[in-house]
């Protein structure tokens, strides 16, 4: 019997399914060439070493030719090394089954060495490259290390680069290209560095983009009189990139009589209010106008009350301030609606409702959502 019998053509031997009677990911195949034109044997191959289906192997065998076995052999026995389960290595062949060619020694091993220097463990490792595989078949020298490089100046620590790293290690693609070149742009208009982490943390498919369409947001924020040397340039940036979520918030804001100056002046105080879905916009509005009777203009002047969440603070808040107001215990005009909302909850319990219990004794159940303040 031939040493290989994975590759005989039939696929309906149940001892296709095993090598050498044992289970998919116990050890992989002997080196040997597969036989030119026998693409039976490559789909074989990538059901029993690698732990596809066999729909999954048929389509990986159309993208990459495996003439020989001695290097995705050595591939699989690296990753089994560095502790990748199976269902991480065939989740890496199904989405980059290219990675099979690679050298092991000159390319593949010296890129998860130079990884798990940097701090990342073999969990997060193998976590990381079985989400994006594409990784693998980077560059180590023109884009792994140059974007490791970018991140460390920005974020300052390796334990903040593999952070990062894990969640947005398609963000590479770009660094040379787009992702330094921004960078340096902003960092010489004078944006501090906590300010260029914030954007490149949080706000990266800005970062991201063609350095023309990036300076020409950047000088859009600084004609609305934003400055770098604030957080809400970063904020306004990402208010003013997605056009189509501005369109949406100017229209929600607008029906509510908002002029262009109100809009204007709620972006300039709170570039955030303009990337709100158009239903917390109209929800938060209907709370503080139609419940609380305030007017929609002057919310305008406190446009960082869309930043909060509606069922957590705004409605609860509101709902206790209800109460005081009908009960003639507070008054309207001496009432600041930042205070409403920005204070802090041991500052809002001891000034509106403990103060109150006496008077209001279900005010605590009002603030916590077990009483409606129509019921009180």
């Amino acid at each position: 019997m031939a040493s290989h019998s994975i590759f005989r053509k039939s696929l309906r031997l149940p001892l296709l399914f095993c090598r050498n009677g044992q289970p998919f990911g116990t050890r992989p195949l002997s080196s040997s060439a597969i036989p030119a034109g026998q693409d039976d044997c490559a789909v074989s191959y990538l059901v029993h070493s690698c732990g596809l289906s066999h729909e999954a192997a048929i389509e990986a065998s159309r993208k990459v030719k495996l003439s020989s076995l001695e290097k995705p052999d050595s591939v699989l026995a690296l990753l089994r090394q560095y502790e990748f389960s199976d269902t991480q290595i065939s989740t890496l062949v199904r989405k980059c089954p290219y990675f099979l060619l690679a050298d092991v020694k000159k390319t593949l091993l010296p890129k998860l060495e130079f990884l798990s220097s940097l701090g990342m463990s073999r969990l997060d490792l193998a976590k990381t490259l079985s989400y994006d595989p594409w990784l693998l078949r980077r560059s180590l020298e023109n884009c792994i290390i140059p974007f490791h490089t970018l991140l460390k100046s920005v974020l300052l620590s390796d334990v903040k680069v593999v952070q990062f790293w894990k969640r947005k290690s398609i963000f590479m693609d770009k660094v040379s290209k787009n992702v330094l070149p921004n960078v340096e742009f902003v960092r010489g208009m004078g944006m501090p560095q906590s300010c260029i982490a914030q954007m490149v943390t949080s706000h990266t498919e800005i970062v991201m983009r063609e350095p023309e369409v990036f300076r020409e947001l950047v000088g859009c924020v600084q004609q609305f009189g934003f400055d770098p040397w604030k957080s809400n340039f970063v904020q306004a940036m990402k208010a003013l990139h997605y056009k189509k979520t501005w369109r949406q918030c100017e229209e929600a804001y607008r029906s509510w009589n908002w002029s262009e100056n109100h809009i204007l002046s709620a972006f300039r105080s709170c570039p955030l209010c303009m990337t709100k879905s158009h239903k917390k916009i109209m929800e938060t509005m209907d709370v503080l106008v139609n419940k609380m009777g305030w007017h929609s203009h002057k919310i305008a002047k406190f446009s960082n009350v869309f930043c909060y969440s509606l069922e957590k603070r705004i409605i609860p808040r509101c709902s206790v301030v209800r109460v005081l107001l009908l009960r003639g215990l507070i008054k309207e005009e001496k009432l600041s609606l930042a205070t409403v909302y920005t204070a802090s909850d041991e500052y809002f319990l001891n000034k509106f409702v403990n103060r109150y219990l006496n008077q209001v004794p279900q005010l605590l159940n009002v603030y916590q959502g077990k009483l409606k303040y129509e019921d009180v």
